[in-house]
């Protein structure tokens, strides 16, 4: 009887009866057979065991890290290895906010005008010529407020007087204070100067803008067309033709020079925007539907800005010297006093040997067209683009 139940718990795996616990071998198949007894102790199995369970642990970190490493490259600012979930709105500004406080550059603007005024304030003889511009404007406000220069046409019967403390550069064959007729000379430079620079700098860059945005087309072949017959002509020759033409009226100088000096300024215009209508904001605008007349002017004429500004700074000087060279010949400035009329006065005190009319109008010219083309040259290369990142 005891040998058939031992024969059948062989068979079925079952341990024969009185037999401790764990004195059977266990099979690869996880139960217990007749397998000659494993070399290993149990301890040893116990810690095979774990480390098989310590490396299937790492297997599933490293798969773990590997999602969140996928994660990460999908979320925004997802925080490196804390597992913490990823920045919202508010901190993601506060942290901006003490980056740009802890950074004295952040922020800092890179656009043209700031690179150009900072070189040009670098630029000791730009500033030097720029605080003389300065006091002349302030001088000329002086005699627009009524407080300087106001005494230019007053006689005295000390004809061809010398310098001294009550006649700073002395007087005129009239007896007029050359000082004064100087000081009042400077605004009326600045009128014309003012009034034509501005004028020309808004009809050049008006029809430069047109002509370039429409290059090739019936406006431009106009406005090219336009632009050669008057270059085409003598400059001062024009000019006197048409002030002597308007001979009488106040503004007839100012015509005559507006007239011929704006072209300059229309061919610089039209080149640029020629380069800039390829651009890509351009062709946004025009995506967008936008009219022609807003793509010219509200998108690519302000981004001719600082070629505009240099030019009214030519102008300018250029202005003056004309109305200096009309005044002279007589169909300039007919009411009032200028450096022009001065020097022609003077053409019959010199021959007396009186030099002090001529010397005073010819220093206040020479003064203020060397400060103005120093200025200029600065401004120029300070707004150039191609010099600007120097």
């Amino acid at each position: 009887m005891n040998e058939a139940v031992e024969e059948l718990g062989a068979k079925s795996g079952s341990p024969k009866p009185g037999a401790k616990p764990g004195s059977e071998p266990f099979s690869a198949e996880g139960k217990l057979g007749s397998e000659p007894f494993s070399a290993e102790s149990p301890d040893s199995k116990v810690l095979r065991g774990d480390s098989a369970a310590e490396g299937s642990a790492l297997d599933s970190a490293e798969g773990l890290r590997s999602g969140q490493s996928t994660e990460k490259g999908s979320v925004p600012n997802f925080p490196a290895g804390d597992g913490s979930a990823p920045d919202s709105p508010g901190d993601l500004r506060s942290r901006q906010s003490t980056e740009k406080g802890s950074d004295p550059n952040f922020g800092t603007s890179t656009s043209l005008w700031g690179k150009g005024l900072a070189k040009l304030r670098r630029d000791r003889v730009g500033m030097a010529a720029f605080a003389v511009v300065v006091v002349y404007f302030l001088i000329a406000c002086g005699v627009w407020l009524g407080l300087i220069g106001q005494d230019w046409y007053v006689t005295s019967p000390e004809s061809f007087s010398p310098a001294s403390s009550e006649h700073w550069f002395g007087t005129t064959r009239n007896g007029q204070d050359i000082f004064d007729r100087a000081i009042y000379s400077t605004k009326v430079a600045f009128e014309i100067g003012l009034l034509v620079s501005v004028l020309t700098t808004v009809i050049g860059g008006a029809l430069g803008a047109v002509a370039g945005y429409f290059a090739g087309r019936w406006i431009d072949e106009v406005v090219l067309w336009l632009m050669g017959v008057l270059d085409a002509l003598p400059f001062y020759l024009f000019v006197a033709a048409v002030a002597f033409a308007m001979q009488g009226h106040p503004l007839g100088m100012h015509v005559a020079l507006v007239s011929t000096l704006w072209t300059t300024t229309g061919r610089v215009v039209r080149g640029e925007v020629i380069k800039l209508k390829s651009l890509e904001f351009v062709e946004a605008a025009r995506t967008i539907g936008a009219p022609d007349a807003l793509i010219i002017f509200r998108h690519i004429l302000p981004n001719t800005s600082h070629i505009l500004l240099v030019q009214a700074t030519i102008v300018f000087v250029t202005a003056i010297k004309a109305e200096v060279i009309l005044s002279f010949l007589g169909i300039g400035t007919q009411d009032g006093v200028s450096w022009g009329l001065m020097l022609s006065q003077s053409t019959s005190e010199v021959t007396v040997g009186f030099f002090n009319n001529f010397v005073a109008a010819s220093a206040f010219l020479f003064v203020l067209v060397m400060a103005f083309n120093l200025f200029s040259d600065a401004l120029q290369d300070a707004l150039d683009p191609k010099k600007v990142s120097e």
